[in-house]
């Protein structure tokens, strides 16, 4: 695993910055992926936030960032999300500290801010050792599921494909899943249905296929078996009951 430190300014971190909801937020000029899509929305409470913003008005030390670079030489944050944007909500307007947001402040006073250094660490490595490094750095704040660990891990087409199916609010496999009743429990955004029906296809072992279908132009085999255990058990179990989300389906449908 590559890694290497690098002092970059707000001013450069947040240029071009766009919230786009579930479609994700980008950064850096759009190299920079902050939330991917369909990935977990913004979850720091206000006091996390709000001492983001103190930190780098004191000038005191941010912990460090790690970002990932990727094969088209844009970059995707393994680590610092949720105070990349914070630093990005703030600026944009979204939200005030004090009672003054950010165009209240002095000229001097948003230089202070815009020319705040962040210490980010830029990796590089083989999808195992990404996979182990998040592992390790994903310790400590709002933690990430093992999915959305995996997620990080195993970009690509596929796996936007995926996304677009299996980890969006009423998504396809949402709307499917609980047509007649919940098939399946959790929430798609936290990549819970995305998590569930990968480990039905695969006996559990949910890394060994996202890495072999990884370059795959889409997930439509995975869509195409979802569809079919769900038909199955619709058929097979036509009154439904509350405890049928709970049901391991897709180890039942495969016996």
């Amino acid at each position: 695993m590559e890694i290497d430190l690098h002092k970059i300014t707000i001013r450069e971190v947040i240029a071009g910055y766009k919230d786009s909801a579930e479609e994700g937020v980008v950064a850096y000029g759009g190299k920079l992926d902050i939330r991917p899509k369909y990935q977990r929305e913004f979850v720091y409470k206000e006091k996390q936030r709000n001492a983001v913003i103190e930190t780098i008005k004191n000038s005191f030390p941010l912990n460090v960032m790690y970002w990932m670079i990727r094969e088209d030489d844009g970059y995707e944050v393994l680590d610092g999300q949720q105070r990349t944007i914070s630093i990005g909500q703030y600026v944009n307007g979204d939200f005030s500290l004090n009672e003054r947001y950010f165009h209240n402040l002095t000229k001097e006073e948003q230089d202070k801010i815009l020319d705040y250094e962040l210490m980010i660490y830029f990796c590089e490595g083989t999808d195992k050792e990404r996979l182990d490094w998040f592992r390790i750095i994903n310790i400590a704040g709002e933690k990430l599921t093992d999915q959305e660990i995996r997620n990080a891990v195993y970009t690509g087409p596929w796996l936007s494909d995926a996304k677009l199916k299996f980890s969006k609010t009423n998504c396809a496999a949402y709307l499917l899943a609980n047509d007649g009743g919940a098939l399946i429990s959790g929430s798609p955004i936290r990549q819970e249905y995305l998590e569930t029906v990968l480990s039905w296809i695969n006996g559990g072992k949910i890394e060994d296929y996202m890495a072999k279908h990884q370059h795959d132009k889409n997930a439509d085999k995975l869509w195409q078996y979802f569809q079919d255990v769900v038909a199955w058990t619709r058929k097979t179990f036509p009154n439904y009951r509350r405890e049928m989300s709970n049901v391991p389906w897709g180890v039942l449908y495969n016996q």
